[in-house]
């Protein structure tokens, strides 16, 4: 149980590669068996996140609508995983990509996104996300730019609907209970809600989101005018706050404990899940492991 498909990917396309993550167990961090608690690892899709699903499916999505082309500049906000994303799959379809971000990203991250082609553009880390957002809205209305805009394109939850929940479904063989996820965009956990509600509507959807003053990377509490559009409240059963200190805790321990490199709002949805589990006589709890940990090897993450 819990295996993914294995077939041999030694002649297939690097697009090919996105999706089919594992599911691990964890079995360290919490002593219930009654109780298992699953990890998808969305850190060994190819751009090495999950964002890979959402730049895909939004890239090809506008392509196929004719909506981008040769010659059009694209451009995003992002916090990192979803610029290095775009970065990446942009190249393999020769579009040209400017990403904002605040100047307090990882350096792993800008080196990334430049590694692949990318033009990146950094604002203020006082301006946070918001800022990043209001610099490539501004560029678009002067008309020099496209943003597929992954906060309210429909593209962004479709590629969980059509691949992660799927994912999920299969290889819990359908005993999944409940699921985890932190909340940036929102496409990840309303995608896979939308499946996996259609397969059982007792599943329980879980949504992690920082406590007031928090600052973990993936993970946001939008103020009211910059709350994804996406976002549909009522397709989240639960939300949890996690403050900075667990979600670095967490991460910290995940590695040294169990294994497990990741990075800090996968901290988050764990400690939520292991709090989750605490609450619960028997479920099978399954979280998104957004990425790996060498996406912040730079910062004070991993520090003693």
């Amino acid at each position: 149980m819990m295996q993914t498909d294995t077939a041999s990917h030694s002649m297939t396309k690097l697009i090919d590669l996105i999706g089919n993550t594992p599911l691990i167990e964890i079995t360290r961090l919490h002593d219930n068996p009654k109780v298992k608690i699953y990890c998808k690892l969305e850190g060994n899709n190819p751009g090495g996140s999950v964002k890979d699903r959402a730049a895909y499916g939004m890239i090809k999505g506008a392509l196929d609508r004719g909506e981008i082309g040769p010659g059009m500049k694209l451009i995003e906000a992002t916090s990192g995983n979803t610029g290095i994303a775009l970065a990446m799959i942009a190249r393999l379809f020769n579009l040209d990509i400017e990403l904002v971000m605040p100047e307090n990203s990882t350096r792993e991250r800008v080196l990334t996104m430049e590694a692949f082609g990318a033009k990146v553009t950094l604002t203020s880390a006082e301006g946070s996300m918001e800022e990043a957002i209001d610099y490539a809205t501004a560029q678009v209305e002067k008309g020099t730019h496209v943003m597929l805009n992954q906060f309210g394109n429909p593209d962004n939850y479709g590629a969980h609907y059509q691949g992660t929940g799927p994912e999920i479904w299969r290889d819990t063989e359908g005993t999944i209970t409940h699921f985890v996820s932190s909340m940036g965009t929102t496409g990840t956990i309303m995608g896979v809600s939308r499946f996996l509600k259609e397969k059982n509507p007792t599943i329980q959807i879980i949504g992690c989101q920082p406590t007031d003053g928090s600052r973990i990377p993936g993970i946001r509490r939008w103020p009211k005018e910059y709350l994804p559009t996406i976002f549909e409240p009522e397709r989240v059963d639960r939300t949890m706050d996690i403050s900075e200190e667990e979600a670095t805790a967490m991460t910290r321990k995940m590695a040294k404990v169990e294994g497990l490199f990741a990075g800090m709002s996968s901290g988050g949805a764990v400690a939520a899940s292991l709090r989750l589990a605490n609450e619960l006589e028997e479920g099978v709890i399954v979280c998104i492991i957004c990425d790996r940990g060498d996406r912040y090897l730079s910062s004070d993450l991993f520090g003693v």
